[in-house]
Protein backbone atom coordinates (compact mmCIF):
# COMPACT_ATOMS: atom_id res chain seq x y z
CA UNK A 1 0.00 0.00 0.00
CA UNK A 2 1.13 3.43 -0.89
CA UNK A 3 1.61 6.22 1.73
CA UNK A 4 0.98 9.45 0.76
CA UNK A 5 1.05 12.96 2.14
CA UNK A 6 -0.62 16.08 0.77
CA UNK A 7 1.57 19.49 1.10
CA UNK A 8 -0.35 22.62 1.83
CA UNK A 9 -4.29 22.59 0.99
CA UNK A 10 -3.75 26.35 -0.85
CA UNK A 11 -4.77 24.82 -3.71
CA UNK A 12 -8.48 23.95 -3.78
CA UNK A 13 -7.51 20.49 -6.20
CA UNK A 14 -6.17 19.53 -2.88
CA UNK A 15 -9.75 18.78 -1.11
CA UNK A 16 -10.46 16.52 -4.18
CA UNK A 17 -7.15 14.41 -4.65
CA UNK A 18 -7.82 14.06 -0.57
CA UNK A 19 -11.19 12.60 -1.25
CA UNK A 20 -9.27 10.25 -4.39
CA UNK A 21 -7.04 8.83 -1.53
CA UNK A 22 -9.25 8.17 1.02
CA UNK A 23 -11.33 6.11 -1.84
CA UNK A 24 -8.50 4.08 -2.96
CA UNK A 25 -7.96 0.77 -1.04
CA UNK A 26 -4.48 0.79 -2.23
CA UNK A 27 -3.27 4.19 -0.61
CA UNK A 28 -3.20 5.64 2.77
CA UNK A 29 -3.36 9.12 3.01
CA UNK A 30 -0.85 9.44 6.02
CA UNK A 31 -0.17 13.01 6.87
CA UNK A 32 -0.42 16.70 5.88
CA UNK A 33 1.39 19.67 6.26
CA UNK A 34 0.75 23.45 5.35
CA UNK A 35 2.43 26.33 6.10
CA UNK A 36 -1.34 27.90 7.38
CA UNK A 37 -1.60 25.16 10.41
CA UNK A 38 -5.33 26.82 10.73
CA UNK A 39 -5.79 25.17 7.05
CA UNK A 40 -3.71 22.39 7.64
CA UNK A 41 -5.35 21.21 10.70
CA UNK A 42 -9.34 21.77 8.97
CA UNK A 43 -7.88 19.56 6.07
CA UNK A 44 -6.65 16.83 8.47
CA UNK A 45 -9.71 16.49 10.70
CA UNK A 46 -12.08 16.78 7.21
CA UNK A 47 -10.28 13.53 5.70
CA UNK A 48 -9.15 11.83 8.71
CA UNK A 49 -5.46 12.35 8.56
CA UNK A 50 -2.59 13.60 10.87
CA UNK A 51 -1.25 17.13 10.48
CA UNK A 52 2.29 17.56 10.94
CA UNK A 53 3.36 21.19 11.29
CA UNK A 54 6.88 20.72 10.79
CA UNK A 55 8.37 20.20 7.37
CA UNK A 56 11.06 18.10 8.47
CA UNK A 57 9.12 16.02 10.60
CA UNK A 58 6.70 15.72 7.83
CA UNK A 59 8.78 14.43 5.51
CA UNK A 60 10.76 12.00 7.62
CA UNK A 61 7.74 9.68 8.26
CA UNK A 62 7.16 6.87 6.37
CA UNK A 63 5.26 7.38 3.44
CA UNK A 64 6.54 7.20 0.15
CA UNK A 65 4.78 10.06 -1.84
CA UNK A 66 3.81 13.69 -1.67
CA UNK A 67 1.35 15.46 -3.44
CA UNK A 68 2.48 19.56 -3.50
CA UNK A 69 -0.50 21.58 -3.99
CA UNK A 70 0.78 25.06 -2.64
CA UNK A 71 0.85 27.93 -4.60
CA UNK A 72 2.36 28.25 -7.90
CA UNK A 73 5.90 30.35 -6.73
CA UNK A 74 6.90 27.97 -3.93
CA UNK A 75 6.13 24.63 -6.28
CA UNK A 76 9.86 24.75 -6.58
CA UNK A 77 10.96 25.01 -2.81
CA UNK A 78 8.34 22.26 -2.01
CA UNK A 79 9.40 19.27 -4.48
CA UNK A 80 13.16 20.07 -4.32
CA UNK A 81 12.42 19.25 -0.30
CA UNK A 82 10.19 16.67 -0.92
CA UNK A 83 12.93 14.85 -3.44
CA UNK A 84 15.59 15.37 -1.23
CA UNK A 85 13.84 13.26 1.11
CA UNK A 86 13.31 10.63 -1.29
CA UNK A 87 9.45 10.82 -2.26
CA UNK A 88 7.96 10.14 -5.22
CA UNK A 89 6.13 13.86 -6.50
CA UNK A 90 2.32 14.73 -8.17
CA UNK A 91 3.15 18.54 -8.42
CA UNK A 92 -0.22 20.55 -9.05
CA UNK A 93 -0.14 22.29 -12.62
CA UNK A 94 1.53 24.31 -13.33
CA UNK A 95 4.53 22.59 -12.78
CA UNK A 96 6.24 26.34 -12.31
CA UNK A 97 5.12 29.83 -13.20
CA UNK A 98 8.34 29.52 -15.10
CA UNK A 99 10.90 27.77 -17.37
CA UNK A 100 13.70 27.71 -15.11
CA UNK A 101 11.49 26.65 -12.03
CA UNK A 102 10.47 23.82 -13.95
CA UNK A 103 13.62 23.04 -15.49
CA UNK A 104 15.13 22.88 -11.47
CA UNK A 105 11.78 21.24 -10.14
CA UNK A 106 12.90 17.87 -13.06
CA UNK A 107 16.71 18.42 -11.86
CA UNK A 108 16.12 17.80 -8.51
CA UNK A 109 13.77 14.49 -9.05
CA UNK A 110 16.36 13.29 -11.54
CA UNK A 111 19.04 13.64 -9.09
CA UNK A 112 16.79 11.88 -5.83
CA UNK A 113 16.07 9.63 -8.42
CA UNK A 114 12.45 10.06 -7.51
CA UNK A 115 9.60 9.84 -9.73
CA UNK A 116 7.74 13.35 -10.75
CA UNK A 117 3.93 14.15 -11.91
CA UNK A 118 2.28 16.56 -13.12
CA UNK A 119 -1.56 17.03 -12.03
CA UNK A 120 -3.15 16.84 -15.59
CA UNK A 121 -6.51 14.97 -14.70
CA UNK A 122 -7.85 15.90 -18.42
CA UNK A 123 -5.83 13.07 -19.44
CA UNK A 124 -8.04 11.18 -17.44
CA UNK A 125 -11.60 12.72 -18.61
CA UNK A 126 -13.56 9.81 -20.18
CA UNK A 127 -14.41 11.39 -23.34
CA UNK A 128 -10.83 12.98 -23.87
CA UNK A 129 -9.41 9.62 -23.83
CA UNK A 130 -12.25 8.37 -26.14
CA UNK A 131 -11.14 11.55 -28.50
CA UNK A 132 -7.72 10.76 -28.06
CA UNK A 133 -8.35 6.81 -29.22
CA UNK A 134 -10.44 8.27 -32.69
CA UNK A 135 -7.39 10.52 -34.03
CA UNK A 136 -4.95 7.14 -33.09
CA UNK A 137 -7.06 5.29 -34.85
CA UNK A 138 -6.14 7.04 -38.14
CA UNK A 139 -10.22 7.42 -39.03
CA UNK A 140 -10.03 10.87 -39.21
CA UNK A 141 -6.79 11.07 -41.23
CA UNK A 142 -4.56 14.56 -40.58
CA UNK A 143 -5.37 17.03 -37.92
CA UNK A 144 -5.53 20.57 -39.29
CA UNK A 145 -6.48 22.79 -36.74
CA UNK A 146 -8.49 23.13 -32.81
CA UNK A 147 -10.26 25.62 -31.25
CA UNK A 148 -10.31 25.02 -27.56
CA UNK A 149 -11.81 27.11 -24.37
CA UNK A 150 -10.93 26.42 -20.71
CA UNK A 151 -13.12 28.82 -18.87
CA UNK A 152 -14.00 28.74 -15.00
CA UNK A 153 -15.04 31.02 -12.32
CA UNK A 154 -12.73 33.40 -10.69
CA UNK A 155 -10.25 31.51 -8.03
CA UNK A 156 -9.27 34.73 -5.43
CA UNK A 157 -7.21 34.60 -3.25
CA UNK A 158 -3.89 33.97 -4.15
CA UNK A 159 -4.30 33.33 -7.79
CA UNK A 160 -4.80 37.53 -8.34
CA UNK A 161 -1.72 37.74 -7.05
CA UNK A 162 1.46 37.91 -9.41
CA UNK A 163 3.91 37.32 -6.72
CA UNK A 164 2.13 33.98 -5.45
CA UNK A 165 0.33 32.83 -8.65
CA UNK A 166 3.17 33.87 -11.33
CA UNK A 167 0.56 34.18 -13.63
CA UNK A 168 -3.60 34.56 -13.94
CA UNK A 169 -6.19 33.07 -15.98
CA UNK A 170 -3.60 32.48 -19.48
CA UNK A 171 -1.36 30.55 -16.89
CA UNK A 172 -3.98 28.74 -14.98
CA UNK A 173 -5.90 27.30 -17.78
CA UNK A 174 -3.67 27.35 -20.68
CA UNK A 175 -1.80 24.61 -19.42
CA UNK A 176 -4.63 21.86 -19.85
CA UNK A 177 -5.63 22.18 -23.02
CA UNK A 178 -1.60 22.72 -23.91
CA UNK A 179 -1.43 18.88 -22.59
CA UNK A 180 -4.32 17.63 -23.66
CA UNK A 181 -3.40 18.70 -27.29
CA UNK A 182 0.10 17.09 -26.65
CA UNK A 183 -0.96 14.13 -25.72
CA UNK A 184 -4.01 13.51 -28.27
CA UNK A 185 -1.83 14.52 -31.01
CA UNK A 186 1.76 13.54 -30.04
CA UNK A 187 2.99 17.13 -31.71
CA UNK A 188 4.90 20.22 -29.78
CA UNK A 189 3.78 23.43 -30.17
CA UNK A 190 5.92 26.05 -31.73
CA UNK A 191 4.35 29.56 -32.10
CA UNK A 192 2.04 31.57 -29.71
CA UNK A 193 0.52 34.84 -30.17
CA UNK A 194 -1.94 35.97 -27.03
CA UNK A 195 -3.81 39.11 -26.20
CA UNK A 196 -5.02 38.87 -22.51
CA UNK A 197 -5.63 41.68 -19.30
CA UNK A 198 -8.24 42.08 -16.89
CA UNK A 199 -11.92 42.68 -18.50
CA UNK A 200 -13.82 41.37 -16.42
CA UNK A 201 -12.01 42.22 -12.58
CA UNK A 202 -10.50 45.24 -12.32
CA UNK A 203 -7.94 45.82 -9.50
CA UNK A 204 -6.36 42.37 -9.60
CA UNK A 205 -2.89 41.48 -10.30
CA UNK A 206 -3.50 38.85 -12.99
CA UNK A 207 -4.91 38.87 -16.21
CA UNK A 208 -8.72 37.01 -15.77
CA UNK A 209 -8.72 36.12 -19.66
CA UNK A 210 -6.18 35.25 -22.33
CA UNK A 211 -7.46 34.89 -26.14
CA UNK A 212 -4.58 32.87 -27.97
CA UNK A 213 -3.44 31.49 -31.21
CA UNK A 214 -0.91 28.97 -31.66
CA UNK A 215 1.08 27.13 -34.53
CA UNK A 216 2.04 23.41 -33.49
CA UNK A 217 4.34 21.11 -35.57
CA UNK A 218 2.95 19.91 -38.64
CA UNK A 219 1.37 23.19 -39.73
CA UNK A 220 -2.06 22.70 -36.90
CA UNK A 221 -3.74 25.53 -36.05
CA UNK A 222 -4.96 26.42 -32.34
CA UNK A 223 -7.33 29.03 -31.03
CA UNK A 224 -7.93 28.99 -27.30
CA UNK A 225 -9.49 31.12 -24.58
CA UNK A 226 -8.75 30.65 -21.29
CA UNK A 227 -10.54 33.08 -18.68
CA UNK A 228 -12.22 33.46 -15.26
CA UNK A 229 -15.12 34.46 -16.48
CA UNK A 230 -18.24 31.73 -14.90
CA UNK A 231 -20.34 33.48 -12.70
CA UNK A 232 -20.10 32.16 -8.80
CA UNK A 233 -23.98 30.72 -9.79
CA UNK A 234 -22.58 28.46 -12.72
CA UNK A 235 -23.89 24.34 -12.03
CA UNK A 236 -19.70 23.40 -11.92
CA UNK A 237 -16.23 25.88 -12.08
CA UNK A 238 -16.01 26.03 -15.86
CA UNK A 239 -15.75 23.89 -18.99
CA UNK A 240 -12.73 22.52 -21.06
CA UNK A 241 -14.05 22.10 -24.88
CA UNK A 242 -12.16 21.16 -27.69
CA UNK A 243 -13.70 20.89 -31.91
CA UNK A 244 -10.77 19.33 -33.74
CA UNK A 245 -11.06 19.78 -37.41
CA UNK A 246 -9.46 17.03 -39.18
CA UNK A 247 -8.42 15.50 -42.76
CA UNK A 248 -11.94 13.45 -42.80
CA UNK A 249 -14.23 15.36 -40.43
CA UNK A 250 -14.84 16.97 -37.18
CA UNK A 251 -14.55 15.77 -33.45
CA UNK A 252 -16.37 17.99 -30.91
CA UNK A 253 -15.84 16.95 -27.29
CA UNK A 254 -17.00 18.76 -24.12
CA UNK A 255 -15.20 17.13 -20.91
CA UNK A 256 -17.96 17.88 -18.51
CA UNK A 257 -21.02 17.28 -20.40
CA UNK A 258 -21.15 14.20 -18.54
CA UNK A 259 -24.15 15.39 -16.08
CA UNK A 260 -27.66 15.13 -15.70
CA UNK A 261 -29.30 18.89 -14.97
CA UNK A 262 -31.33 19.54 -12.19
CA UNK A 263 -33.38 22.49 -11.61
CA UNK A 264 -33.41 23.00 -7.75
CA UNK A 265 -36.19 25.29 -6.25
CA UNK A 266 -34.78 25.29 -2.88
CA UNK A 267 -31.08 26.49 -3.87
CA UNK A 268 -33.08 28.95 -6.62
CA UNK A 269 -30.18 27.60 -9.44
CA UNK A 270 -29.66 24.69 -11.82
CA UNK A 271 -27.34 22.38 -10.56
CA UNK A 272 -25.70 19.44 -12.25
CA UNK A 273 -25.60 15.68 -10.85
CA UNK A 274 -22.59 13.83 -12.38
CA UNK A 275 -22.42 10.41 -13.48
CA UNK A 276 -19.60 10.12 -15.64
CA UNK A 277 -15.88 9.35 -14.64
CA UNK A 278 -14.24 10.91 -11.77
CA UNK A 279 -10.93 12.54 -14.02
CA UNK A 280 -9.07 13.10 -10.42
CA UNK A 281 -9.33 9.74 -9.37
CA UNK A 282 -7.33 8.23 -12.36
CA UNK A 283 -4.93 10.91 -12.02
CA UNK A 284 -4.20 10.06 -8.31
CA UNK A 285 -5.01 6.02 -8.80
CA UNK A 286 -1.75 6.32 -11.74
CA UNK A 287 -0.05 8.30 -8.87
CA UNK A 288 -0.31 5.78 -6.14
CA UNK A 289 0.83 2.74 -8.96
CA UNK A 290 3.85 4.58 -9.60
CA UNK A 291 4.83 4.76 -6.25
CA UNK A 292 4.44 1.40 -5.29
CA UNK A 293 5.95 0.24 -9.04
CA UNK A 294 8.58 2.87 -8.71
CA UNK A 295 8.18 4.14 -12.33
CA UNK A 296 7.74 7.53 -13.60
CA UNK A 297 3.85 8.67 -12.89
CA UNK A 298 2.40 8.63 -16.82
CA UNK A 299 2.17 12.28 -16.97
CA UNK A 300 5.48 13.55 -16.49
CA UNK A 301 7.32 16.55 -15.48
CA UNK A 302 8.66 17.16 -18.65
CA UNK A 303 4.90 16.97 -19.65
CA UNK A 304 4.34 19.60 -17.17
CA UNK A 305 7.37 21.63 -18.62
CA UNK A 306 6.19 21.62 -22.01
CA UNK A 307 3.16 23.42 -20.97
CA UNK A 308 4.69 25.68 -18.93
CA UNK A 309 6.94 26.41 -21.96
CA UNK A 310 4.11 27.82 -24.11
CA UNK A 311 2.27 29.70 -21.19
CA UNK A 312 5.67 31.65 -20.84
CA UNK A 313 6.03 32.23 -24.43
CA UNK A 314 2.13 33.38 -24.19
CA UNK A 315 2.79 36.18 -21.83
CA UNK A 316 5.93 37.17 -23.79
CA UNK A 317 3.72 37.63 -26.62
CA UNK A 318 1.24 39.34 -25.24
CA UNK A 319 3.74 41.60 -23.63
CA UNK A 320 5.63 42.21 -27.67
CA UNK A 321 2.39 42.10 -29.24
CA UNK A 322 3.39 39.73 -31.61
CA UNK A 323 3.46 36.43 -32.30
CA UNK A 324 6.83 34.54 -30.74
CA UNK A 325 8.75 30.97 -30.77
CA UNK A 326 7.69 28.36 -28.02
Amino acid sequence: MARIGIMSFAHMHAYSYAACLNDLAEAEFTAVWDDNHTRGKKAAREFNTAFVPELDKFLAMDMQGVIVTSENVRHREMVEAAAAAGKWVLCEKPLAPNVADAKAIIAACRHAKVGLGTAFPVRYSEPMMAVRQMLNSGEYGEVYAASCTNNGQFPGGWFAKQALSGGGATMDHTVHIVDALRWMTGREFTRVYCENGNLLRHGIDTDDVGSLHLKMEGGIQVSHVASWNRAKSFPTWGDVTIEIVCEKGVIRVDAFNQKISIYNDDAVRAEWAYWGGNSDLGLIQDFVAAVDERREPSVTGVDGLRAVEVTVAAYKSAAAGKMVRV
